[in-house]
């Protein structure tokens, strides 16, 4: 593997787009770096990544890539929305457009330290394994294709910790300290249990941040039933746009065909599992 020496032409290129949201130039070049070392580096952990580099001067040391990557305060809400600015021109006149909505599973079996991570059971791998819960969302054409959002979901650990707080409950607590500290952990299960979202409710936020930019406005909407709701399609409908989806149709809502679109009515739980797709109208 040859070393690198700068970052290439085209990399840079793309990355000026970003500058605005990185304070210092020399922060910018290692995270510059870095994305290099992202796309062309067979090692992609950052210490793989910096033994790649070569400086024409006195070479900067791995912490302080490390502290220009993850612990400078760059925002990563600005960045994505930077990025979404920079795409929108390219789609702009290309035709009929979809924003794909979905989740996957990314698998770390060796970095139980990431952020995100639970141990879980991939039903597709059929495995257990450190997974991270990503949701992600998509415009294409058909002549591009572009990420507009990724959020990591974080794992949601209340159960367990529902289960440690009966465990260790006390009939009192005569002594103040042993109070706080109870007190500390059920404010750490509330605010836990508060903070956690549903990967439904992650998805229903991107499509929000997405339409109040407004910069995708002929941009219709695709998705699989795992993150189909109706909080989700109401949205979607009241800016006016259309979605379609593989929906099921054995629980708890039935799917009625209504002019110019569909509704939604409940009906009771039907024992027999019956699956149905929806194409909404296409204008």
């Amino acid at each position: 593997m040859l070393p690198i020496t700068e970052v290439p032409k085209s990399i840079a290129s793309g990355m000026s787009n970003y500058r605005n949201v990185f304070c210092k130039d020399e922060g910018f070049e290692h995270v510059s770096r870095y994305v290099t070392g992202l796309i062309i580096s067979p090692n992609k952990t950052l210490q793989g990544i910096y033994d790649l580099q070569v400086w024409e001067d006195k070479k900067p040391s791995r912490r302080a890539m490390h502290q220009s990557v993850f612990e400078s305060g760059w925002n990563s809400d600005t960045l994505i929305q930077q990025h979404r600015k920079f795409v929108s021109s390219s789609h702009k006149g290309q035709g009929r457009e979809v924003i794909s909505l979905d989740w996957t599973f990314s698998h770390h079996d060796r970095g139980s330290e990431i952020y995100g991570i639970k141990k879980e059971y991939d039903y597709v791998e059929k495995r257990t394994s450190s997974i991270q819960t990503v949701v992600t969302a998509v415009i294409s054409n058909d002549k591009l294709i572009d990420g507009l959002d990724a959020v990591v979901q974080a794992p949601n650990f209340c159960e367990s910790e529902m289960e440690y707080l009966n465990m260790t409950v006390q009939d009192s607590y005569e002594e103040m300290p042993a109070l706080q500290n109870r007190l500390l952990e059920l404010l750490d299960y509330q605010k836990h249990k508060l903070e956690y979202k549903k990967r439904t409710e992650i998805a229903l936020e991107m499509v929000q941040r997405i339409e109040e930019e407004g910069l995708f406005p002929e941009a219709n909407y695709a998705f699989d039933n795992g993150v189909l709701t109706l909080d989700l399609t109401g949205y979607i409908e009241s800016r006016g746009k259309h979605w379609v989806s593989e929906i099921e149709c054995s629980r708890h809502i039935n799917w009625k065909m209504a002019e110019g679109g569909c509704s939604i009515r409940t009906i009771k739980e039907r024992s027999s599992r019956e699956f149905s797709s929806y194409k909404s109208k296409m204008s």
